[in-house]
């Protein structure tokens, strides 16, 4: 007998950030998840998350009010056929957005649910082997004075991890020769062999950018994230004709006609979708397999232990991204979170993600 769908609930949990997190263009003052569980008539469940700093309530509603109802009596292997209903349904209200925050978290529910069924792990579903998968810290918010922000990286490389990110973008993207001499420091600080990752989030114009990398250069960046505004393709690819230093993009845009836009127009070396935005599990494969037709990385924004399933499964994923500014948050809402040891995070074989909710906490602090 196939299982079908029998209840959908829909919770949403925030916290207050407590430290001073500002980067080049907003500060952030909460954080959060909204959380999909679908059950079926067996009692099997799967769940799947979006995550928020602003609009939780919003995606929550949407999917509540929106989403949930067409659910029932659904087959959960049915994951094409429901994200392209659902896409054809909610085209009038978004095709980016918060629109896709809640078809992501339905998407990745469905793929949870799916491997709950067939007793596998979604690496093992999406093809994939490896389980010691590379990640990286990130935080280092513009916030920060100059010694804060090398107290952090240094705590990060004491920690195990061998690669580092943190923010520029000083005073709005104003001072650039600021930001300069912050990489200098941190370098100074870390030494030469850990990989630095630089964040600009969308402060420049490409002008700008091109010339502040040209100068970082000697610092040895790994890559420079999101050095103009997401939406300027063709300053993206202004800045990609204007230095060597690896263009990192993408954790802003929605579908894989997001990802071929960046790809088409030649404005990105490493492609940063997210699977709790840009559509679930269903259109992050679609994404990915995009990424490896132009030959460039793929390496997903935040989310590691969603993003380790799918790492482990594309061949020219690099690693992934841990965000500090989530850590308690991610590890109040489940009960076994993977944390990175040495710079690495380990998947298990357990059925779907892999993780478990913690019910007690969830149900103590839902928002609805």
């Amino acid at each position: 007998m196939s299982q079908t769908i029998s209840k959908v609930d829909v919770h949403l949990v925030s916290m207050p950030v407590k430290a001073d997190f500002a980067d080049a263009t907003r500060k952030v003052e909460t954080v959060g998840y909204t959380i999909v569980r679908l059950t079926t008539q067996d009692g099997l469940e799967g769940f799947g998350v979006t995550y928020h700093e602003v609009g939780g309530e919003a995606t929550r509603d949407l999917i509540l009010r929106n989403m949930a109802p067409k659910l029932l009596g659904r087959d959960p292997f049915d994951t094409e056929l429901i994200w392209a209903e659902f896409f054809g349904y909610l085209r009038g209200v978004g095709r980016k957005g918060l629109m896709f925050c809640a078809l992501s978290a339905v998407d990745i529910a469905l793929w949870d649910l799916k491997g709950k069924i067939t007793g596998l792990p979604l690496y093992k579903l999406f093809g994939g082997g490896p389980t010691r998968i590379p990640v990286y810290a990130s935080g280092g918010w513009t916030s920060y004075d100059d010694d804060t922000l090398v107290a952090e990286m240094l705590d990060m490389v004491s920690q195990g991890y061998t690669m580092v990110k943190f923010k520029v973008g000083v005073d709005g993207g104003k001072r650039p020769r600021r930001d300069l001499e912050r990489v200098r420091k941190v370098r100074e600080a870390v030494g030469p062999d850990v990989e630095l990752l630089l964040d600009a989030n969308n402060c420049w114009d490409a002008a700008t950018a091109v010339a502040f990398a040209n100068r970082v250069r000697e610092y040895d960046p790994m890559l420079l994230e999101e050095p103009v505004f997401a939406d300027d393709i063709p300053g993206l690819a202004r800045f990609k004709r204007g230095t060597d230093v690896p263009l990192a993009t993408g954790e802003h845009e929605y579908t894989k006609f997001g990802v071929r836009d960046l790809l088409v127009n030649e404005a990105a070396d490493i492609v940063q979708v997210d699977a709790a935005r840009a559509g679930g599990f269903t259109e992050m494969l679609k994404c990915a397999a995009l990424t490896q037709a132009w030959n460039v990385k793929f390496a997903p924004h935040a989310m590691e232990h969603l993003h380790s399933h799918l790492v482990s499964a594309v061949p020219n994923a690099v690693f992934l991204e841990r965000l500090r500014l989530f850590e308690d948050i991610t590890a109040a809402v489940y009960t076994n979170a993977p944390v990175p040891k040495d710079g690495h995070i380990e998947l298990t074989d357990a059925p779907g993600l892999g993780l478990e909710l913690n019910m007690d906490f969830i149900d103590d602090n839902d928002e609805a």
